[in-house]
């Protein structure tokens, strides 16, 4: 069977499923009375963006992104090859442990090398772009599937794994406690074809919730 590679979403067809998830689902419904569409959130295919994913892997958004400026501030234009340059030193002074440096360097390396070709991946249909990347150390599923939703940006990609989304479904629909990522995707079965944009209504949702707590 041949696979097909689905379509980018675009802006348009994201309003549009907005639509349709919020005529289908009461409680993302209540998402859009109570707030704003959410952003058509999206990164620039390449080695930077994976990076950057790469750092916000079990850390806030706001220290990955700290560490990832300061990245941009020391190296510019990013590339493998300059990553590759950077000493023990540099990389520690912008906050990157010595895991995510590891795994910055591996996947440097394997791009540099020609094992993984990035521009390639947005021609393969999800499967074998997921497949690719996790080849890769340091790349697991909830990287793999971030890339795969923020840059490539394909329509059905569901982020089981991630916190964010747990927490959200869980104050959304009610639940009395935390779902697993197995349940978690389970509850997004519903949201098929178009789980990328629940995932993204859903994290409009968890930011929100987020700024309430704060104040």
């Amino acid at each position: 069977m041949v696979k097909i590679k689905p379509a980018p979403l675009t802006k348009k067809a994201f309003s549009q499923a907005i639509q349709y998830l919020c005529g289908s689902d009461p409680d993302l419904a209540h998402v859009l009375t109570i707030l704003s569409p959410p952003p058509f959130w999206t990164r620039k295919p390449g080695f930077a963006s994976l990076i950057r994913i790469i750092l916000e892997q079990q850390v806030s958004l706001a220290s990955a992104r700290a560490s990832f400026d300061r990245l941009r501030g020391t190296v510019s234009p990013l590339s493998p090859d300059r990553f590759l340059k950077l000493d023990d030193a540099r990389l520690k002074s912008c906050v990157f442990s010595r895991q995510k440096t590891a795994y910055g360097r591996n996947l440097a390396k394997v791009i540099v090398d020609g094992h993984l070709k990035l521009a390639a991946l947005e021609t393969m249909d999800d499967q074998t772009v997921r497949s690719e990347l996790l080849k890769v150390k340091g790349i697991g599923p909830w990287t793999a599937n971030i890339y795969l939703l923020t840059v490539l940006r394909r329509p059905d990609i569901w982020p089981s794994e991630d916190l964010a989304l747990a927490v959200a479904a869980q104050k959304l629909k009610r639940l009395k406690v935390r779902p697993t990522p197995q349940e978690l995707e389970n509850l997004s079965m519903v949201w098929k074809p178009w789980r990328a944009v629940a995932a993204r209504l859903l994290w409009h949702y968890y930011l929100e919730m987020v700024s309430k707590n704060k104040n």
